[in-house]
């Protein structure tokens, strides 16, 4: 006859099989919860302003139709100090795709005048 490999452990009581069996029936109940509080938009939190004028059933908007008022840009609004530098006009040279390139191409252009 062959040994039984288990070890000897001790036996769950019923009270740990019933606790184990409560907390899977309570995550599966919070997941099929969440599931239809998903599917009908309760949870589905949207910050976004709506632009009806850009519905998929709307015509679209022509070069002479302004903007909403909630979308305008206010042109009298203060600049904070720490977005300056980036309204400013660029004055350099543009920039290129790879390292160097300006440098060969102004070489160039001064070796064929």
């Amino acid at each position: 006859m062959v040994a039984d490999p288990r070890p000897n452990l001790p036996i769950p009581s019923a009270h740990t099989f019933g606790l184990l069996t409560l907390g899977a029936a309570l995550i599966g109940g919070g997941a099929y919860l969440a599931r239809r509080l998903a599917k009908r938009g309760a949870l589905a939190g949207n910050a976004e302003h709506a632009a009806p004028d850009l519905a998929l059933d709307q015509p679209r908007p022509g070069t002479g139709e302004r903007a909403p008022d909630a979308f305008r840009p206010d042109p009298t609004a203060p600049v904070p100090l720490s977005e300056r530098d980036g309204l400013r006009p660029a004055t350099g040279p543009g920039p290129t795709m790879t390292a160097g390139r300006a440098e060969e191409s102004q070489g160039v252009a001064a070796a064929e005048e």
